[in-house]
Protein backbone atom coordinates (compact mmCIF):
# COMPACT_ATOMS: atom_id res chain seq x y z
CA UNK A 1 0.00 0.00 0.00
CA UNK A 2 1.60 3.25 -1.26
CA UNK A 3 1.84 5.98 1.99
CA UNK A 4 -0.86 8.07 -0.23
CA UNK A 5 -3.45 5.16 -0.20
CA UNK A 6 -2.01 4.77 3.77
CA UNK A 7 -2.69 8.85 4.61
CA UNK A 8 -6.13 8.61 2.24
CA UNK A 9 -7.62 5.75 4.59
CA UNK A 10 -6.33 7.01 7.68
CA UNK A 11 -8.21 10.41 6.15
CA UNK A 12 -11.57 8.21 6.00
CA UNK A 13 -10.99 6.55 9.56
CA UNK A 14 -11.10 10.11 11.03
CA UNK A 15 -7.48 10.61 11.38
CA UNK A 16 -7.46 13.92 12.16
CA UNK A 17 -3.58 14.51 11.89
CA UNK A 18 -3.86 12.39 8.18
CA UNK A 19 -4.85 15.19 6.59
CA UNK A 20 -1.98 16.92 7.68
CA UNK A 21 0.14 14.23 6.21
CA UNK A 22 -1.26 13.97 2.89
CA UNK A 23 -0.71 17.54 1.41
CA UNK A 24 3.61 17.15 1.36
CA UNK A 25 2.67 13.67 -0.28
CA UNK A 26 0.64 15.22 -2.94
CA UNK A 27 1.73 18.41 -2.96
CA UNK A 28 4.06 18.08 -5.92
CA UNK A 29 1.73 16.05 -8.67
CA UNK A 30 -1.21 18.28 -7.77
CA UNK A 31 0.67 21.65 -8.84
CA UNK A 32 1.31 19.91 -11.57
CA UNK A 33 -1.74 19.43 -12.43
CA UNK A 34 -3.30 22.95 -11.49
CA UNK A 35 0.08 24.43 -13.94
CA UNK A 36 -1.04 21.96 -16.48
CA UNK A 37 -4.40 23.36 -16.51
CA UNK A 38 -3.89 26.89 -15.94
CA UNK A 39 -1.36 27.05 -18.61
CA UNK A 40 -4.80 26.51 -20.87
CA UNK A 41 -6.57 29.66 -19.26
CA UNK A 42 -6.44 32.71 -21.10
CA UNK A 43 -4.29 35.32 -20.58
CA UNK A 44 -5.00 37.93 -17.57
CA UNK A 45 -6.20 35.14 -15.67
CA UNK A 46 -5.63 36.07 -11.63
CA UNK A 47 -5.62 32.76 -10.14
CA UNK A 48 -2.38 31.33 -9.82
CA UNK A 49 -1.57 27.52 -9.94
CA UNK A 50 -0.81 27.56 -6.10
CA UNK A 51 -3.39 29.34 -5.41
CA UNK A 52 -5.94 26.61 -7.39
CA UNK A 53 -3.95 23.57 -5.32
CA UNK A 54 -4.75 24.96 -2.51
CA UNK A 55 -8.20 26.02 -2.96
CA UNK A 56 -8.93 22.51 -4.65
CA UNK A 57 -7.43 20.62 -1.38
CA UNK A 58 -9.37 22.53 0.96
CA UNK A 59 -12.62 21.25 -0.53
CA UNK A 60 -11.37 17.52 -0.51
CA UNK A 61 -9.95 17.56 2.50
CA UNK A 62 -12.38 19.79 5.10
CA UNK A 63 -11.19 19.13 8.19
CA UNK A 64 -14.99 20.14 9.50
CA UNK A 65 -16.46 16.63 8.66
CA UNK A 66 -16.53 14.56 10.98
CA UNK A 67 -17.39 10.48 10.44
CA UNK A 68 -19.51 9.44 7.46
CA UNK A 69 -19.54 12.92 5.77
CA UNK A 70 -15.65 12.51 5.47
CA UNK A 71 -14.51 11.44 1.63
CA UNK A 72 -14.08 8.65 0.75
CA UNK A 73 -11.18 7.48 -1.59
CA UNK A 74 -10.83 3.84 -3.15
CA UNK A 75 -6.82 4.49 -4.64
CA UNK A 76 -4.23 7.15 -5.17
CA UNK A 77 -5.91 7.55 -8.69
CA UNK A 78 -9.56 8.24 -7.22
CA UNK A 79 -7.82 10.80 -5.14
CA UNK A 80 -6.49 12.40 -8.28
CA UNK A 81 -10.31 12.18 -9.98
CA UNK A 82 -11.22 14.31 -6.98
CA UNK A 83 -8.84 16.62 -7.27
CA UNK A 84 -9.55 17.58 -11.01
CA UNK A 85 -13.01 17.64 -10.69
CA UNK A 86 -12.66 20.11 -7.99
CA UNK A 87 -10.37 22.24 -9.98
CA UNK A 88 -12.60 21.92 -12.69
CA UNK A 89 -15.38 23.45 -10.33
CA UNK A 90 -13.38 25.91 -8.97
CA UNK A 91 -12.36 27.26 -12.17
CA UNK A 92 -15.73 26.86 -13.92
CA UNK A 93 -17.37 28.95 -10.71
CA UNK A 94 -14.62 31.50 -11.20
CA UNK A 95 -15.64 32.02 -14.99
CA UNK A 96 -19.42 32.06 -14.01
CA UNK A 97 -18.64 35.07 -11.62
CA UNK A 98 -16.25 36.51 -14.20
CA UNK A 99 -18.89 36.75 -16.79
CA UNK A 100 -21.79 37.94 -14.51
CA UNK A 101 -22.61 41.83 -14.76
CA UNK A 102 -21.41 42.13 -11.03
CA UNK A 103 -18.05 40.61 -11.50
CA UNK A 104 -17.48 43.07 -14.32
CA UNK A 105 -18.38 40.41 -17.34
CA UNK A 106 -19.78 43.39 -19.69
CA UNK A 107 -15.99 44.80 -19.20
CA UNK A 108 -13.35 43.63 -21.52
CA UNK A 109 -9.43 43.55 -20.05
CA UNK A 110 -7.09 45.97 -22.05
CA UNK A 111 -3.52 46.33 -21.83
CA UNK A 112 -2.62 50.20 -22.05
CA UNK A 113 0.76 49.40 -22.73
CA UNK A 114 0.35 47.49 -25.70
CA UNK A 115 -3.22 48.33 -27.54
CA UNK A 116 -4.74 46.04 -30.13
CA UNK A 117 -6.26 46.82 -32.81
CA UNK A 118 -8.63 43.95 -32.53
CA UNK A 119 -8.50 42.07 -28.94
CA UNK A 120 -7.95 38.24 -29.28
CA UNK A 121 -10.81 36.18 -27.87
CA UNK A 122 -10.48 33.57 -25.13
CA UNK A 123 -8.47 30.28 -26.17
CA UNK A 124 -11.32 28.31 -24.55
CA UNK A 125 -14.30 29.12 -23.26
CA UNK A 126 -14.84 27.25 -20.03
CA UNK A 127 -18.29 27.58 -19.52
CA UNK A 128 -19.34 26.66 -23.30
CA UNK A 129 -16.64 23.60 -22.14
CA UNK A 130 -18.23 22.43 -18.77
CA UNK A 131 -21.88 22.71 -20.03
CA UNK A 132 -20.98 20.59 -23.38
CA UNK A 133 -19.28 18.71 -20.91
CA UNK A 134 -22.41 18.07 -18.69
CA UNK A 135 -24.51 16.90 -21.84
CA UNK A 136 -21.67 14.07 -22.43
CA UNK A 137 -21.91 13.19 -18.67
CA UNK A 138 -25.51 12.26 -19.72
CA UNK A 139 -25.22 10.15 -22.55
CA UNK A 140 -21.60 8.55 -21.24
CA UNK A 141 -20.23 9.25 -17.97
CA UNK A 142 -16.81 7.54 -18.64
CA UNK A 143 -16.39 9.49 -21.37
CA UNK A 144 -16.92 12.52 -19.28
CA UNK A 145 -14.72 11.40 -16.61
CA UNK A 146 -11.97 10.73 -19.21
CA UNK A 147 -12.08 14.33 -20.46
CA UNK A 148 -11.90 16.10 -16.90
CA UNK A 149 -9.01 13.50 -16.12
CA UNK A 150 -7.58 14.58 -19.23
CA UNK A 151 -8.50 18.27 -19.98
CA UNK A 152 -8.18 19.00 -16.19
CA UNK A 153 -5.75 16.35 -14.05
CA UNK A 154 -3.44 16.71 -17.15
CA UNK A 155 -3.40 12.97 -17.04
CA UNK A 156 -1.83 11.09 -20.15
CA UNK A 157 -4.27 8.33 -22.26
CA UNK A 158 -2.36 5.64 -19.96
CA UNK A 159 -2.93 7.39 -16.43
CA UNK A 160 -6.83 7.87 -16.92
CA UNK A 161 -7.21 4.62 -18.17
CA UNK A 162 -5.67 2.76 -14.88
CA UNK A 163 -8.40 5.29 -12.87
CA UNK A 164 -10.95 4.58 -14.94
CA UNK A 165 -9.97 0.51 -15.02
CA UNK A 166 -10.20 0.37 -18.84
CA UNK A 167 -7.65 -0.72 -21.02
CA UNK A 168 -5.54 2.46 -23.05
CA UNK A 169 -6.74 1.63 -26.32
CA UNK A 170 -10.29 1.77 -24.92
CA UNK A 171 -9.50 4.99 -23.33
CA UNK A 172 -7.98 6.30 -26.44
CA UNK A 173 -11.18 5.79 -28.38
CA UNK A 174 -13.34 7.33 -26.25
CA UNK A 175 -10.88 10.25 -26.32
CA UNK A 176 -11.03 10.74 -30.10
CA UNK A 177 -15.09 10.10 -29.67
CA UNK A 178 -15.37 12.41 -26.72
CA UNK A 179 -12.63 15.54 -28.48
CA UNK A 180 -14.96 15.29 -31.40
CA UNK A 181 -18.26 15.33 -29.67
CA UNK A 182 -17.41 17.99 -27.55
CA UNK A 183 -16.26 19.83 -30.92
CA UNK A 184 -19.34 19.32 -32.94
CA UNK A 185 -21.75 20.13 -29.32
CA UNK A 186 -19.79 23.35 -28.80
CA UNK A 187 -19.66 25.06 -32.79
CA UNK A 188 -23.08 24.31 -32.42
CA UNK A 189 -23.44 20.91 -34.14
CA UNK A 190 -21.60 21.72 -37.53
CA UNK A 191 -18.15 20.94 -38.34
CA UNK A 192 -16.05 23.51 -40.13
CA UNK A 193 -13.02 22.06 -39.94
Amino acid sequence: MSDVTRVLSAIEQGDAHAAEQLLPLVYDELRKLAAVRMAGEAGGHTLQATALVHEAYARLVEHERPGPAAPRWDSRGHFFAAAAEAMRRILVERARRKKSLKGGGDRRRVELVDFPAELDPPREDLLALDDALARLAELDPRKAELVKLRFFAGLTIPQAAEVLGVSPSTADNDWAYARCWLRLEMSGGTDDS
